[in-house]
């Protein structure tokens, strides 16, 4: 919603004049809007992992567009941006899902451990994962640089967390 909130305004990103200029529409806009609002819904109900995989679909789809019109900006080919918009997307959406599932782990295990009652700090993760998105795309919307940037740090999140997973499975190799 950002990038095309900016495009509309013409601010530092702009696909009127392309064939995407229908990412900027206002059509368009609002049913990104009321995409998030559906998603907000069913994730404050319990969203389950098809639905989880739903917005995944959906958010793949969004990138794919959004770089390809990117692309379309600033003369290019649009098509390679499809395939790297789903690429980029697929990448940064096993990252940090595989990053907020082990934090979401953690605190569920603190809040046993501390006789905590509610969901109040996994709740709240989520926000905070939503504001990091936001802040990250308008960082890289207007300091291109900076998607390089996240694109390397979702590499490191994602080896990381699987190199942890590997460690935290090793002492039952030698239960057997």
């Amino acid at each position: 919603m950002l990038a095309g909130a900016l495009a509309r305004g013409d601010i530092a990103i702009d696909f009127s004049g392309t064939d995407w200029d229908f990412l900027e529409s206002p059509g368009f806009l609002l049913a990104v809007f009321a995409l998030a609002v559906i998603w907000y819904g069913a994730e404050r109900s319990g969203a389950n992992r098809t639905l989880e995989l739903g917005a995944a679909a959906i958010g793949l789809a969004l990138g794919a567009l959004l770089f390809a019109g990117s692309l379309a900006e600033g003369g290019s080919e649009a098509w390679p941006g499809i395939v790297a918009g789903v690429a980029c997307g697929a990448l940064a959406w096993a990252a940090v899902g595989g990053l907020l599932e082990r934090t979401r782990a953690r605190l569920a295990a603190h809040e046993r451990g501390s006789g905590a009652n509610g969901r109040a700090p996994a709740g709240f993760l989520t926000a905070y994962a939503e504001t990091a998105a936001l802040l990250l795309a308008g960082l890289a919307i207007l300091l291109p640089p900076v998607s390089f940037l996240a694109l390397i740090a979702f590499v490191f999140l994602l080896v990381r967390g699987r190199r942890e997973g590997e460690r935290k499975y090793a002492g039952l190799r030698v239960l057997r």
